[in-house]
């Protein structure tokens, strides 16, 4: 199917006000020839700052002693990580790079909780050396992480991942008897802190269910003589992109004659959800289990909440700008052009779509001409396109014209940025109130 028949309701994104600002000003213009006609991300560490410090509150509010662990694959930049060193925050890490980075911009190891499946002996080594919470996957990494701590000298801080009971094909966690197994093999040098899962899916109830469940384990293993007192429920805190009736609007009707080639993708991101953020949190924590709150359940155990979010820090917190180079008329609808490529907004490369509208931004008003429009990247791929859907613009997109596509600070900028065709990654400009710099890997600036 070619010829788009209709064309689908509009996403506008939810934003905050600092984007809505800088693409009023003559900052965002500045910011894009500075950089020199390519595509770029806006960041705002602010905004990430605010997103952190509602968790650490949501925490507080219901007396629950906890750290805020951010994500670090959600996003590469530098900046989020200096926002990271207050207390009741840290950074979760899953390779040596990521370790590094976070240890280079002022994270202290015990700060650091360090994830993912079958760890090379770098990064246990790394870990091990700073003194960061591993979480361990399974018993031969467990073996591994004693034989290390030993001939190292360190204490291994660990918590012990559990396969949920909702997921017993996953690849990630201990197994009920293995788990078992698990806690009787931790011995000096190893000192089990606590339990970890991850879950799929953004439901509270499931998370405060399960974190009940690892309570318990934290009383057994306390009865066998360990000092565990740490739960971790990982990320999957809960983003919306758009408004409900939008999004329930779109999804009713959605149907392959709004999609470029009919390339309606089968699944996507849920891209209106609720609760979300630090509400979420609060679900979690007030979600009652046997007649008592999670909260409750928490204190009255002295177990400590961790959490791993990192789509919903950077939530808000950034946005994609690709400058315009072409635009042609297809069956239907137009194609639009844009300098950079779709893997830089990396839900394409999933065999889905980023949903929320792409936005054009000229220096003089529009003439009022609506057009309707996919965009594709620029490189010699068929399948290189941002928006499969046809959206709608203002105008019709010429050279000079940029598309932004908002709230993309999660998962797209960077997940699968690729240097196809010799292009230069697109690089990250920070906002720092109504000053402007790119995204450097270490602190530039004395620290006095």
């Amino acid at each position: 199917m070619d010829l788009i028949d209709t064309l689908s309701p509009p996403l506008p994104a939810l934003e905050r006000p600092w984007a809505h600002r800088l693409r009023a000003s003559e900052t965002f213009w500045e910011i894009a020839r500075g950089i020199g006609g390519g595509p770029f991300h806006v960041i705002h560490p602010a905004t990430f700052s605010e997103n952190l410090g509602g968790m650490v509150a949501a925490l507080a509010a219901e007396r629950v002693e906890g750290t805020v662990y951010y994500g670090k694959k959600a996003n590469k930049a530098a900046a989020w990580l200096r926002e990271c060193v207050r207390p009741g925050t840290g950074v979760d890490v899953a390779s040596v790079p990521e370790l590094v980075h976070a240890l280079g911009n002022g994270l202290r190891g015990e700060a650091i909780g360090v994830t993912g499946a079958a760890k090379p002996d770098g990064l246990l080594w790394l870990a091990l050396r700073h003194r960061c919470l591993i979480a361990v996957d399974a018993a031969d990494e467990l073996e591994r992480v004693a034989r290390m701590a030993a001939e190292l000298g360190e204490t291994a801080q660990v918590l012990l991942r559990v396969r949920p009971p909702s997921a017993p094909e996953s690849r990630f966690g201990f197994a009920p008897d293995a788990l078992k197994a698990a806690v009787r093999q931790c011995a000096e040098p190893v000192v089990l802190r606590g339990f970890s899962f991850h879950l799929d899916g953004y439901d509270p109830v499931p998370r405060a269910e399960l974190a009940a469940r690892l309570i318990e384990l934290c009383q057994d293993a306390r009865a066998l003589g360990h000092p565990a007192s740490k739960i971790s429920v990982g990320g999957g805190i809960a983003v919306s992109y758009v408004d409900a009736d939008d999004w329930a609007r779109f999804e009713s009707g959605r149907h392959d004659g709004w999609f470029h080639a009919g390339r309606n993708p089968a699944r996507t991101y849920p891209y209106h959800q609720s609760p979300t953020g630090a509400a979420m949190v609060t679900a979690i924590l007030r979600h009652e289990i046997a007649g008592k709150p999670l909260a409750d359940q928490l204190r009255a155990a002295g177990i400590e909440l961790l959490l791993e979010p990192g789509r919903a820090l950077v939530d808000g917190a950034g946005f994609s700008v690709f400058p315009v180079l072409g635009c042609k008329a297809a069956e239907g609808h137009l194609i639009t052009t844009v300098a950079g490529l779709s893997m830089s907004l990396s839900e394409q490369w999933k065999g889905s779509e980023f949903l929320p509208d792409p936005l054009l931004v000229r220096r003089e008003a529009t003439d009022g001409t609506h057009v309707r429009t996919v965009v594709g990247g620029s490189s010699c791929m068929e399948y290189d396109v941002l928006t499969w859907r046809a959206v709608e613009l203002p105008a019709r997109p010429r050279t000079g014209d940029l598309l932004v596509y908002p709230n993309t600070a999660g998962y797209q900028m960077d997940k699968n940025e690729s240097g196809f065709h010799q292009l230069p990654l697109p690089p990250k400009v920070v906002l720092d109130g109504d000053h402007w710099h790119v995204d450097t890997d270490y602190p530039i600036q004395e620290i006095r």
